[in-house]
Protein backbone atom coordinates (compact mmCIF):
# COMPACT_ATOMS: atom_id res chain seq x y z
CA UNK A 1 0.00 0.00 0.00
CA UNK A 2 1.35 3.41 -1.13
CA UNK A 3 1.17 6.21 1.41
CA UNK A 4 -1.16 9.21 1.28
CA UNK A 5 2.08 11.24 -0.37
CA UNK A 6 2.42 9.00 -2.84
CA UNK A 7 -1.16 8.44 -4.12
CA UNK A 8 -1.87 12.32 -4.08
CA UNK A 9 1.70 12.54 -6.64
CA UNK A 10 0.47 10.18 -8.37
CA UNK A 11 -3.35 11.57 -8.70
CA UNK A 12 -1.86 14.64 -9.70
CA UNK A 13 0.33 13.59 -12.10
CA UNK A 14 -3.07 11.82 -13.79
CA UNK A 15 -5.04 14.62 -13.59
CA UNK A 16 -2.08 16.66 -15.09
CA UNK A 17 -1.88 13.94 -18.00
CA UNK A 18 -5.57 14.09 -18.60
CA UNK A 19 -6.04 18.08 -18.81
CA UNK A 20 -2.36 18.49 -21.20
CA UNK A 21 -4.16 15.72 -23.26
CA UNK A 22 -6.96 18.25 -24.13
CA UNK A 23 -4.93 21.06 -24.53
CA UNK A 24 -2.18 19.51 -26.84
CA UNK A 25 -5.26 17.86 -28.87
CA UNK A 26 -6.37 21.68 -29.34
CA UNK A 27 -2.47 22.76 -29.59
CA UNK A 28 -1.81 20.17 -32.40
CA UNK A 29 -4.99 20.24 -34.36
CA UNK A 30 -4.26 21.23 -38.05
CA UNK A 31 -8.04 22.33 -38.27
CA UNK A 32 -7.80 26.57 -38.06
CA UNK A 33 -9.55 29.29 -39.12
CA UNK A 34 -6.65 31.05 -40.17
CA UNK A 35 -2.79 30.52 -40.33
CA UNK A 36 -0.99 30.32 -37.96
CA UNK A 37 0.72 33.49 -36.75
CA UNK A 38 4.62 34.48 -38.31
CA UNK A 39 7.02 34.04 -36.41
CA UNK A 40 10.40 36.06 -35.68
CA UNK A 41 13.34 35.23 -38.72
CA UNK A 42 15.33 33.55 -36.62
CA UNK A 43 15.92 32.61 -32.86
CA UNK A 44 19.54 31.38 -31.48
CA UNK A 45 18.87 28.81 -29.02
CA UNK A 46 21.96 29.68 -27.01
CA UNK A 47 20.79 32.98 -26.34
CA UNK A 48 17.35 32.08 -25.94
CA UNK A 49 18.40 29.57 -23.15
CA UNK A 50 17.96 30.16 -19.82
CA UNK A 51 15.53 31.53 -17.22
CA UNK A 52 12.53 33.62 -18.64
CA UNK A 53 9.55 35.11 -16.49
CA UNK A 54 6.07 35.34 -17.53
CA UNK A 55 4.90 38.91 -17.34
CA UNK A 56 1.45 38.09 -18.85
CA UNK A 57 -0.78 35.70 -20.80
CA UNK A 58 -4.01 34.46 -21.80
CA UNK A 59 -5.84 32.38 -19.20
CA UNK A 60 -5.76 28.42 -19.64
CA UNK A 61 -6.53 25.64 -17.71
CA UNK A 62 -3.32 24.13 -17.74
CA UNK A 63 -1.41 26.89 -15.62
CA UNK A 64 -2.99 28.18 -11.95
CA UNK A 65 -4.81 31.01 -11.12
CA UNK A 66 -3.19 31.69 -8.01
CA UNK A 67 -0.03 31.09 -9.41
CA UNK A 68 2.03 34.31 -8.51
CA UNK A 69 5.18 34.06 -10.23
CA UNK A 70 5.65 32.04 -12.94
CA UNK A 71 8.99 30.68 -14.97
CA UNK A 72 10.54 28.84 -17.76
CA UNK A 73 13.97 27.72 -17.89
CA UNK A 74 14.81 26.34 -21.37
CA UNK A 75 18.53 24.28 -21.30
CA UNK A 76 20.15 23.29 -24.40
CA UNK A 77 20.62 19.36 -24.64
CA UNK A 78 23.94 17.46 -26.35
CA UNK A 79 21.10 16.31 -29.05
CA UNK A 80 19.68 19.77 -30.43
CA UNK A 81 16.64 19.59 -28.25
CA UNK A 82 15.96 21.43 -25.19
CA UNK A 83 14.42 20.53 -22.10
CA UNK A 84 11.97 23.29 -20.56
CA UNK A 85 10.75 23.66 -17.18
CA UNK A 86 7.86 25.43 -16.11
CA UNK A 87 7.59 26.63 -12.55
CA UNK A 88 5.05 28.92 -10.88
CA UNK A 89 4.88 29.89 -7.17
CA UNK A 90 2.03 30.85 -5.05
CA UNK A 91 3.93 33.24 -3.02
CA UNK A 92 7.01 34.78 -4.14
CA UNK A 93 8.21 35.29 -0.54
CA UNK A 94 8.11 32.62 1.09
CA UNK A 95 8.77 30.23 -2.16
CA UNK A 96 5.86 27.96 -1.56
CA UNK A 97 6.11 26.19 -5.57
CA UNK A 98 2.10 25.26 -6.60
CA UNK A 99 3.28 23.47 -10.35
CA UNK A 100 6.31 22.25 -11.97
CA UNK A 101 6.00 20.64 -15.27
CA UNK A 102 8.47 19.69 -17.84
CA UNK A 103 9.08 19.29 -21.29
CA UNK A 104 11.14 18.65 -24.28
CA UNK A 105 11.33 20.97 -27.45
CA UNK A 106 13.14 20.36 -30.39
CA UNK A 107 13.01 22.99 -33.48
CA UNK A 108 9.96 22.45 -35.93
CA UNK A 109 12.04 24.56 -38.69
CA UNK A 110 14.96 25.76 -39.92
CA UNK A 111 14.29 29.47 -37.97
CA UNK A 112 14.53 27.67 -34.85
CA UNK A 113 11.07 30.01 -33.96
CA UNK A 114 9.03 27.02 -34.13
CA UNK A 115 9.10 24.92 -31.71
CA UNK A 116 7.52 21.32 -30.83
CA UNK A 117 7.09 20.97 -27.88
CA UNK A 118 6.23 17.54 -25.85
CA UNK A 119 4.95 16.94 -22.15
CA UNK A 120 5.73 13.51 -20.79
CA UNK A 121 7.11 12.42 -23.89
CA UNK A 122 3.65 12.14 -25.68
CA UNK A 123 1.58 14.81 -25.30
CA UNK A 124 2.62 17.37 -28.51
CA UNK A 125 1.95 21.37 -28.54
CA UNK A 126 3.31 23.86 -30.86
CA UNK A 127 4.81 26.83 -29.27
CA UNK A 128 5.50 30.06 -32.09
CA UNK A 129 8.06 32.41 -31.35
CA UNK A 130 6.38 35.72 -32.75
CA UNK A 131 7.79 38.46 -31.30
CA UNK A 132 11.72 38.82 -29.87
CA UNK A 133 13.79 41.35 -28.48
CA UNK A 134 17.23 41.43 -30.80
CA UNK A 135 18.89 41.50 -26.97
CA UNK A 136 16.97 38.36 -25.86
CA UNK A 137 15.59 40.80 -23.02
CA UNK A 138 12.02 39.95 -23.79
CA UNK A 139 9.77 37.47 -26.23
CA UNK A 140 6.05 36.75 -27.04
CA UNK A 141 5.04 33.24 -27.58
CA UNK A 142 1.71 31.75 -28.47
CA UNK A 143 -0.07 28.01 -30.56
CA UNK A 144 -0.64 27.99 -34.34
CA UNK A 145 -4.46 28.69 -33.20
CA UNK A 146 -3.42 31.66 -31.29
CA UNK A 147 -5.74 30.15 -27.84
CA UNK A 148 -2.42 30.67 -25.85
CA UNK A 149 -0.32 33.72 -25.04
CA UNK A 150 2.86 34.37 -23.16
CA UNK A 151 4.87 37.48 -22.92
CA UNK A 152 8.24 36.68 -21.12
CA UNK A 153 11.23 38.82 -20.18
CA UNK A 154 14.61 37.92 -18.51
CA UNK A 155 13.50 40.14 -15.36
CA UNK A 156 10.40 39.49 -13.73
CA UNK A 157 8.80 42.98 -15.06
CA UNK A 158 8.81 44.78 -17.78
CA UNK A 159 8.65 48.81 -18.02
CA UNK A 160 5.37 50.22 -18.62
CA UNK A 161 5.69 51.88 -21.89
CA UNK A 162 7.69 48.61 -23.37
CA UNK A 163 4.66 46.08 -22.17
CA UNK A 164 2.49 48.48 -22.89
CA UNK A 165 3.92 48.54 -26.87
CA UNK A 166 4.02 44.71 -27.20
CA UNK A 167 0.60 44.41 -26.42
CA UNK A 168 -0.49 47.46 -28.63
CA UNK A 169 1.02 45.18 -31.86
CA UNK A 170 -0.13 41.67 -29.75
CA UNK A 171 -4.17 43.80 -30.41
CA UNK A 172 -3.09 44.96 -34.35
CA UNK A 173 -2.30 41.23 -34.87
CA UNK A 174 -5.71 40.05 -33.59
CA UNK A 175 -5.14 38.90 -30.07
CA UNK A 176 -7.44 40.27 -27.77
CA UNK A 177 -6.17 42.68 -25.07
CA UNK A 178 -8.98 41.79 -22.82
CA UNK A 179 -8.19 38.65 -22.41
CA UNK A 180 -4.38 38.91 -21.24
CA UNK A 181 -3.62 38.40 -17.71
CA UNK A 182 -0.57 40.30 -15.75
CA UNK A 183 1.10 38.15 -13.95
CA UNK A 184 4.59 37.94 -12.24
CA UNK A 185 5.00 40.88 -9.78
CA UNK A 186 2.99 43.40 -12.15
Amino acid sequence: MLNRGVRMRIWIVIVAAAVLVLVAGGCASTRRSSPPPATVPFVDLERYAGLWYQVARYPHSFQRRECRLSTARYTLRDDGRVTVRNDCWVDEVDGKRAQTVGAVARPHNESNSWLKVSFFGIFPADYLIIELDPEYEWAVVTTPNRNTLWILAREPRLEEDLYTRIVDRLVDRGFVREKIIRTSLQ
